[in-house]
């Protein structure tokens, strides 16, 4: 004869099981949450990756996923170590904002090869498929950077150009655009090219070399903004009155320059909305669903005119 108490504990245990069997048979919501996500992000040492960062852990939050973040801080090699390391812990999608868009095609590769999806956000990767880029158009807004570098100078003066990180999809692009665009003004002319790393420190060090050996520059173009901060400090009280300045980004730091007029405009992306929908995407391909390759998110300039648009506080 069973005791009543084990009688019970069988009949819990039973109970139990069944619930159990019942939420996986459909691979709906009761399989979200054991969705295990991991994120590999360049660097967290600049505001717009902490929003980018943010973006993700609400998407991740919202939709029920566990979501792993990790920061490469800027090391090409350390990050490949990350995503090797998603990949040993059998994460079911992993999302990576590369440090350099060629170096991470290895540990992509080796993610695939045991059919784990990989999304590259606000950088692609080069040499290696990901299941789908989400990015702001880059080209378009180094077009845009043009415009508005080349209408604030009267389409005429000297520029000097400071270079994201070698080897980033989004130093690449946003340096093509800008080529692009400014070619349209022949009176105004690119005559320093440099690499400030897309670190506001080296953009006041590179800014203050290029003062030295390019004295007439009358207008900068920053492809993010922490080098165009920097290159406002080099300048000091040059900026935004004999030369103007146009960033890359539209971070906090950035419109707050808008509005004292430090910086004459950013070309304003939205991190946040990258980092969610590189989540949203990550979701649905650990879930088998089809997205698109590439998703290219809206970027607008922001000047002093409209900058109150952007701020929230």
């Amino acid at each position: 004869m069973r005791s009543p108490a084990i009688i019970m504990a069988a009949a819990v245990l039973g109970l139990a099981a069944c619930g159990s069997a019942g939420g996986g048979g459909d691979g709906g919501d009761a399989q979200v949450g054991e969705l295990k996500l991991g994120m590999s992000v360049s660097t967290l040492n600049n505001p717009y990756f902490v929003q980018l960062r943010d973006g993700a852990q609400a998407e991740a939050k919202r939709l029920g996923a566990t979501l792993t973040v990790t920061d490469a801080q800027n090391d090409a090699s350390q990050q490949v170590n990350q995503v090797q390391n998603f990949t040993s812990q059998n994460m079911k999608a992993i999302i990576i904002n590369p440090v350099d868009s060629d170096a991470a095609a290895p540990a992509v590769k080796a993610a695939e090869r045991v059919n784990i999806p990989v999304i590259a956000a606000d950088r692609g990767v080069t040499g290696a498929e990901v299941a789908q880029t989400v990015a702001s158009d880059n080209v378009a807004g180094g077009k845009m950077a043009a415009q508005e570098l080349a209408k604030q100078l009267g389409e005429e003066g000297e520029v000097a150009v400071l270079q994201g990180t070698p080897g980033t999809s989004a130093s690449r692009d946003r340096g093509q655009g800008f080529t692009q665009g400014i070619a349209a003004y022949p009176n105004t002319e690119v005559v320093a090219k440099q690499p400030a790393g897309f670190d506001r420190t080296k953009g006041l060090d590179v800014m203050t070399n290029l003062i030295q050996s390019h004295p007439g520059v009358t207008g900068v173009f920053a492809e993010n903004d922490e080098m165009a901060l920097g290159a406002i400090k080099a300048l000091g009280a040059r900026a935004g009155q004999q030369v103007k300045v146009v960033g890359f980004d539209g971070t906090p730091d950035a419109l707050k320059a808008v509005q004292a007029g430090t910086m004459a405009a950013t070309v304003a992306q939205q991190p946040k909305l990258l980092g969610r929908q590189a989540v949203e995407a990550a979701v649905q391909v650990a879930k088998g669903e089809t997205v698109q390759k590439t998703v290219a998110v809206p970027v607008k300039v922001v000047t002093k005119e409209n900058v109150a648009d952007f701020q929230t506080s």
